[in-house]
């Protein structure tokens, strides 16, 4: 009997959030980002936080872990925006990074260095991000990637063909309905029209118990037990090969707090996964490796793993984000020919995602979920801020055309 197999990927982001950046601040300030405010909501604040919080006890769990079970693997990717904070607020966390990776059992995925949507708006930059990323993940790391993931999981067939002729052996995306039909996530695909390329889909309803419902003391089936998931996943491989668990890595501790259990829940539950000898763990790149596609799958439209549609409308629903967006990458050709070192930073750093996510004007559910992750009172605040961030660059960028450069 071949083994199930648990492919665990957790997410590893944190942006730089704007600061309060008014219109008198443009052209007299060139500081856009909340790195040492107090109050709880700057960068630093907020990394040391959730370094507390999260990132610390989860990487010493997953190292007793992978100590205790020969068979405990999983996947991570650490974008380049969190590499760069961390190695500035909190350099042991990354070197608790370093230590897992060490093992040899801990895959890193790559992804863009900012965060970006920037495949949506600029091959050439988007291109230049993935390999920024990957040039990063070498240096601090000194590992090769192999596997893709594009930011919040967005996928499309056309993503697929590029990341199958760029080399990728793999990539990521959300397992929806809508393109799964009847079909499995717990299954690896061929990308619809590419030659080598393997795609592997989350399983969003299992994944989601943990990232999402843990905690809700209103959900049916709360508390979770260690017995009942496993149970479910047991369930979900009675003919399937994989179970792929894909989350933010913040579920840890920040998303669900200590007080939910989640920490000796999870570890509990990889030891009585593995406590079945025909149980066992894979990264994104062994489940690729030992698994054949068992189907060609297309999906002509940009999936995401965010909000009920699971579509990029979490980012570019409403016309404040499309706007800040397409201004931002209009200055791109611009800023990139001054070869400011700072103004490029700048410009890059305004291209995460997270930026525009803060201007969502959703409700319900999943305005909910909004405002958490949101340092601002309004999305139109986020917007407000953002666009005079971008004016500015526009202002250092007149400047830099004027004097060549002396002044920007």
């Amino acid at each position: 009997m071949a083994k199930r197999s648990i492919v665990l990927y957790l997410h590893v982001h944190q942006p730089y959030r704007i600061k309060p950046y008014s219109v008198f601040d443009i052209a007299n300030s060139h500081d856009y980002f909340d790195d040492y405010s107090d109050g709880g909501r700057s960068n630093f604040e907020i990394l040391n936080k959730v370094a507390k919080k999260s990132y610390r006890p989860m990487n010493e769990l997953l190292v007793k872990l992978l100590e205790r079970h020969p068979e405990f693997k999983l996947s991570l990717s650490i974008t380049g925006t969190f590499i760069d904070q961390a190695l500035e607020w909190a350099p042991d966390v990354i070197e608790s990074f370093k230590k897992l990776v060490d093992t040899g059992r801990v895959e890193i995925v790559t992804e863009t260095y900012y965060h970006s949507l920037a495949f949506f708006y600029s091959r050439s930059e988007f291109e230049n991000q993935v390999e920024a990323h990957k040039n990063k993940i070498r240096e601090i790391f000194g590992v090769e990637t192999s596997f893709f993931r594009n930011t919040e999981l967005s996928y499309n067939d056309s993503l697929a063909q590029w990341a199958d002729d760029y080399g990728f052996k793999g990539i990521i995306t959300e397992g929806w309905d809508k393109y799964l039909e009847w079909r499995s996530p717990n299954m690896v695909y061929k990308p619809y029209n590419t030659k080598n390329i393997k795609l592997l889909m989350k399983n969003y309803r299992m994944s989601d118990d943990l990232a999402f419902r843990f905690g809700e003391k209103d959900w049916s089936e709360y508390p979770l037990t260690v017995d009942k998931y496993n149970s479910w996943a047991h369930e979900a491989t009675d003919s399937n090969p994989l179970l792929n668990l894909f989350m933010d890595y913040e579920t840890f501790g920040e998303h669900q707090w200590e007080d939910t259990g989640i920490f000796n829940f999870f570890e509990d539950f990889v030891g009585k996964w593995l406590s079945n000898p025909d149980n066992n763990f894979e990264t994104l790149s062994s489940a690729a490796d030992s698994q054949d596609a068992i189907a060609e799958i297309s999906i002509p439209e940009t999936v995401t793993w965010a909000d009920t549609e699971r579509d990029l409308t979490a980012w570019l629903g409403n016309s404040m984000q499309q706007e800040a967006l397409n201004y931002l990458y209009r200055l791109g050709e611009d800023i990139l020919r001054t070869k400011d070192d700072g103004l490029i930073a700048d410009w890059r750093k305004l291209q995460t995602s997270d930026h525009v996510y803060y201007m969502c004007t959703k409700w319900f559910k999943d305005g909910d979920v909004h405002a958490y992750f949101s340092p601002y009172d309004s999305p139109y605040d986020a917007f407000l801020y953002f666009m005079n961030a971008v004016r500015d660059l526009r202002w250092r960028l007149h400047v830099h055309h004027r004097t060549g450069g002396l002044n920007g």
